[in-house]
């Protein structure tokens, strides 16, 4: 046959005749990466990049004044009515004496010296303290503490003594996720192994595609080391690049795989399929991954350092596994050869069989090609009936609510914050100045604190720490509300906007910033509000440059845009119904929470968007090709898309099974993910892929082809790849012709 000559096709034929040089290549690359990752320390984001607006520059003022924020705790003790107070503070002095004679414990306050940590019914009291040492390592020590307070409420069982701080729930809540990520982990691997074997039906065609995206992902985690020292990460990049690593790197090497499968099927050479494959297959791997990578690039656009971390990392896991696509991949599979099918699954076939064999498929495509008016009408009024309630969409920061709520020290946050409003969360002002000590500047604290109280809407403990310079101090200032409903905000604006103004930032020389999770909400919420037209422009405007280059029609970008949009908001929508209107929410284990984490739509879009280009381009590609081979519109419509059915379908079920085991994790943001990203696949590779997109093309006719003369500068990528002259397989035609008029081809084994 003739050698195809793009990209993809070259490097897959290269990589398979010296296969040797593509794997151990491959191979040092995974190793030298994992040394590279244990030698360079990953670059973590610092305190102020993880914040942004007023918290960001409040963050840098403590930096630049040597401030390190101690490791504080509290521990509640609380009474009901019938317990009288004796009672109460004969374990609040009992808890005081133990705490004081903890070595690991520094600087206790109690109501017994004075410190107003009572709450207003009087039922409640807190004892305040700080953990000795550097509070990044607090968690190594809090053990101790931990027995002390357990030990003093095991002696006061009729009064409630629990410990809750910064580093006792960070220490719960990690053990929690943990767990919770390895279920995933476990959940995914093996799910993702049996839909492989199901696909293929072999063990060893199974297994390779999940090696290969875990060593894709081992290698990107090993450059993430380098690109770390640029662009700061924090934990969340590494968790989305092994969902997306494993997305991709099985979904990539599955294309490949099926269509090298189905060549020999036809009954090419084991190198002639192996080339068909790299030409096309290959190809759209490439573009595909080049979407995904244009599409992660726009988080850029939004100036977090969070959102620029996790596109960082997703880039490079997805551009590795485009790498070892086009590389290791066809190496190995010509080093395997026909021993890719060793390890038989029993009643999964017997023979390999060229697409277009399977009854569902066609049986739907010829429904809705007869009918494509109604076909689209019906699929399109679904989708958009779908999207409607995302207009109705409501986003919050995340907080307390979004945790674990069956962990002890979640159930202590919320007593604490019931009794004692605003005092767990609390609104900061950070005040720098030559002399914070100076009576002027003391005087407009003590000031500060009067007029907020006198508010209604902030309360005590009102707590002031100054560090040891004397240049920089910290008013906490608990606000009414849980910090995300609108009466914490209201009461932030009054102490921004009214408080801080005529009492500390009254004085000369100095300089009040307010800051806080409440002020760092509303500050996430306006960034998103004005970078996200940007995000959403720069996505499309790239995506479509990218389709009108691949496939010479501005027709097919536009629809492949729309659609893809579409399946993006019907996603939103179903989010809605699930977390704010509580549809199914005791299937997930969640009732309705009233409002989506305000960083999830905008990781949705730009992850969606990657994703579900896979598989237009995909089934674009063989209609493309069976057009380039003279077929009719009708006729490339119904061949590509019956012969990518059954590969889409599978790669899709990966997908919806990984993504739904995160539906399964403690966290709501995991859940709001894992949810919208297996609803937006599964449409999109059913209902979007198989009925509303043949459907459309169908109706558009010859159109979908139309690219203005004054484009016909565009190069021209050649999608088909001129047949076999004499297969090297024997192959008879048997049964009837598939809808594209080629008649169906068994191998002769």
């Amino acid at each position: 046959m003739t050698r195809p000559s793009n990209l993809a096709a070259r490097t897959g034929s290269g990589s398979a005749r010296h296969r040797k040089t593509a794997v151990f290549g491959w191979l040092a690359f995974v190793a030298l990466a994992v040394l590279a990752g244990q030698l360079v320390p990953q670059g973590e984001l610092t305190g102020s990049e993880q914040l942004l607006g007023a918290p960001a520059q409040a963050q840098r003022i403590l930096d630049e004044n040597g401030w390190e924020e101690p490791a504080s705790e509290m521990v509640l003790v609380q009474r009901t009515d019938d317990v009288g107070d004796a009672t109460a503070t004969a374990a609040l002095t009992d808890l005081v004496a133990v705490l004081e004679d903890t070595p690991e414990v520094a600087n206790v306050a109690s109501p017994l010296d004075g410190a107003p940590l009572v709450s207003a019914d009087g039922r409640s009291a807190l004892v305040t303290f700080d953990i000795r040492g550097s509070p990044d390592t607090a968690g190594d020590r809090i053990g101790p503490i931990q027995v002390a307070v357990a030990t003093v409420a095991d002696r006061h069982d009729d009064v409630r003594v629990e410990q809750f701080g910064g580093t006792s729930a960070e220490v719960a809540l990690d053990a929690a996720l943990d767990a919770d990520f390895q279920r995933a982990e476990y959940l995914s691997i093996p799910i993702i192994l049996a839909v492989l074997m199901l696909t293929f039906g072999a063990l060893v065609a199974a297994v390779l595609p999940l090696v290969f995206a875990l060593t894709a992902f081992v290698g990107a985690l090993g450059l993430l080391s380098f690109a770390s020292q640029i662009w700061h990460v924090d934990g969340t990049t590494q968790t989305v690049m092994l969902l997306i690593g494993l997305a991709v790197g099985v979904d990539y090497s599955l294309f490949y795989l099926k269509r090298e499968r189905e060549e020999r099927a036809r009954g090419r050479s084991a190198a002639d399929a192996l080339d068909v494959a790299a030409a096309t297959s290959g190809r759209s791997v490439l573009i595909s991954g080049i979407t995904v990578i244009v599409a992660m690039a726009g988080m850029f656009l939004t100036g977090f350092s969070v959102f620029t971390g996790v596109a960082v990392g997703t880039i490079l896991v997805v551009a590795t596994s485009v790498v070892g696509s086009l590389t290791v991949l066809p190496a190995l599979m010509s080093w395997l050869g026909d021993r890719i099918e060793k390890g038989r699954v029993p009643f999964t076939g017997r023979r390999r069989r060229a697409p277009g064999q399977g009854r569902f498929w066609p049986a739907v495509l010829g429904v809705v090609l007869r009918r494509p008016l109604v076909a689209a009408v019906v699929s399109g009024g679904l989708l958009i009936g779908l999207a409607v309630p995302a207009f109705g969409l409501t986003l919050r920061n995340e907080g307390i609510a979004d945790l674990p709520q069956d962990l002890p020290v979640i159930a202590t946050y919320e007593r604490i914050a019931e009794a004692f409003p605003g005092g767990s969360d609390p609104a900061e002002v950070v005040v720098a100045a030559d002399d914070v000590t100076a009576p002027d500047v003391q005087d407009a604290i003590a000031d500060l604190r009067t007029e907020a109280l006198a508010t209604g809407v902030m309360f005590e403990p009102i707590t002031v720490e100054t560090n040891e310079g004397g240049t920089v101090a910290v008013v906490s200032v608990p606000l009414a509300g849980d910090g995300e409903e609108q009466a914490s905000r209201d009461a932030l604006g009054t102490l921004a906007e009214d408080v801080v103004p005529t009492t500390i930032g009254a004085v000369d020389g100095v300089t009040a910033v307010t800051a806080g999770n409440t002020a760092l909400s509303i500050a996430f919420e306006d960034l998103v509000a004005e970078r996200t037209p940007w995000v959403f422009g720069f996505v499309l405007v790239l995506a479509f440059l990218l389709l009108l280059v691949s496939f010479r029609s501005v027709v097919v970008a536009l629809t492949a845009l729309t659609l893809n949009l579409l399946s993006v908001a019907a996603a939103y929508g179903a989010l809605v119904l699930v977390f704010q209107h509580g549809w199914g929410g005791d299937l997930i284990g969640l009732e309705a929470t009233g409002a989506i984490v305000n960083w999830i739509p905008l990781f949705l879009f730009v992850i969606l968007f990657g994703l579900s280009m896979d598989y237009h381009v995909f089934i674009l590609s063989r209609i493309r090709e069976a057009r380039d081979r003279g077929e009719s519109t009708s006729q490339a419509i119904a061949s590509g898309i019956t012969r990518s059915a059954g590969t889409v379908t599978s790669a899709a079920m990966i997908m919806v099974f990984v993504f739904l085991c995160f539906v399964a994790l403690s966290m709501t943001s995991m859940k709001q993910i894992g949810l919208g990203l297996a609803l937006a696949v599964l449409l999109d590779a059913t209902l979007v892929r198989a009925v509303l997109l043949p459907a459309v093309m169908r109706l558009l006719g010859e159109a979908n082809w139309y690219l203005p003369r004054w484009l016909g500068w565009l190069p021209t990528m050649a999608h088909d790849v001129e047949p076999a002259a004499a297969p090297s397989i024997p192959v008879q035609a048997t049964g009837p012709r598939t809808p594209g008029g080629v008649p169906e081809m068994v191998a002769t084994e």
